[in-house]
């Protein structure tokens, strides 16, 4: 029994060390058509949120589903991936410039330097925005680190062709 609850208490006590993130980095989202793609790393937003060009709810399934398009890099509309994800929720969410949207949310897989966990994005047009995600505090809570410095610190930045 004694041996059974030190190897319970070791398991709680180690520490998986946290990843160190700059303000931005190039993510994966494994289970969205194995996207790869540039995000800021924005500690001031509670949410994340994925560019979609389109959204559309899919309708006679027994879980609510949603369908949208994505282009993964800024600047080209040509290359754009078509994804399906469950409908978690729709929220309310307040932008920088302070206008409220009720933005469709799913729960996906996040994939940074190698390791892999469950967070929620909300779907919204970031048409405008130099980044088409932000990855937000709480999906990032209790994993990383971010130095606001630097840049590329779990992927290295492509050089421009």
């Amino acid at each position: 029994m004694a041996v059974c609850s030190n190897l319970v208490e070791n398991l709680r006590m180690k520490k998986v060390e946290k990843i160190t993130l700059g303000w931005r980095e190039r993510v994966g989202l494994p289970e969205l058509s194995h996207l790869k793609i540039k995000a800021k790393i924005d500690t001031g937003a509670r949410t994340s949120a994925l560019h979609s060009f389109f959204i559309e709810k899919i309708a006679g399934g027994v879980t609510p589903r949603v369908r949208f398009g994505v282009h993964p890099v800024q600047g080209d509309d040509d290359t754009e991936f078509i994804c399906e994800a469950d409908l978690l929720d729709e929220r309310w969410v307040t932008d920088s410039g302070g206008n409220r949207e009720l933005r469709p949310v799913i729960k996906t897989m996040l994939e940074i330097d190698g390791r892999q966990w469950p967070i929620e994005l909300t779907l919204t047009s970031r048409s405008g925005m130099r980044f088409r995600m932000l990855l937000g505090r709480t999906a990032i809570r209790k994993r990383c680190l971010v130095d606001p410095g630097r840049s590329y610190l779990t992927s290295p930045k492509r050089a421009k062709p």
